[in-house]
């Protein structure tokens, strides 16, 4: 297994694949030459045939920067990787590249799409729609029925009340409460939610 991105998030990464026995981590890639090592693995600048023979989870925090390697890499996105700690109900459907932290908590017939970010400690309950490129935050809670939209960002703390649509590139500040729909690429803070700007739009 290769991992994408020498920062913060590949260092999790790392720690996820190294919870499980059923990966091993093969090379480590970034674009920026000055990183030579990450926590004692060497970095890669140039994707060979030798490195593109391996899966690969990109391991980068911004969403918006996932998508745009995800979707142009050469080589193959690797299944997903879900630290030992989570828990994780059989009725769940993850999708590849998505990467689920410690102490996250799955629960029934959730459906988490690619290339996403479950982090820790956060909470998805029954039912809830992830689309692909999403984050969700550290000790966010997801509850039933909600749809989360592509690329979205939830924040630290936030907590989505049952049956919303948040829609798709929006963002979630830390600690909000969201009580009703939120449209696409809005940004909303504060408690109860508010929209305070909209986002300039990604080329889709």
């Amino acid at each position: 297994m290769n991992i994408y991105g020498a920062s913060g998030h590949g260092k999790v990464i790392i720690d996820i694949i190294k919870s499980t026995s059923k990966e091993s981590i093969d090379y480590v890639i970034d674009d920026n030459i000055n990183i030579k090592e990450l926590i004692g693995y060497k970095v890669s600048h140039r994707l060979t045939p030798e490195i593109l023979n391996y899966e690969t989870i990109v391991a980068i925090g911004d969403n918006a920067i996932r998508r745009k390697i995800a979707s142009s890499f050469e080589g193959a996105i690797g299944s997903a990787l879900v630290h030992k700690n989570a828990v994780i109900s059989n009725s769940t459907v993850i999708g590849k590249g998505t990467t689920v932290m410690a102490n996250a908590v799955i629960n029934a017939c959730v459906n988490i799409g690619e290339n996403c970010i479950v982090n820790t400690s956060a909470v998805v309950e029954h039912d809830v729609i992830i689309n692909d490129y999403a984050h969700i935050s550290p000790g966010a809670i997801v509850t039933g029925n909600v749809s989360v939209g592509e690329g979205s960002h939830i924040g630290a703390g936030a907590i989505i009340i049952p049956g919303l649509k948040i829609g798709k590139w929006s963002t979630i500040g830390a600690g909000a409460v969201i009580i009703k729909d939120v449209p696409d690429y809005a940004v909303v803070v504060g408690n109860p939610g508010k929209i305070i700007k909209f986002k300039n739009r990604l080329d889709e």
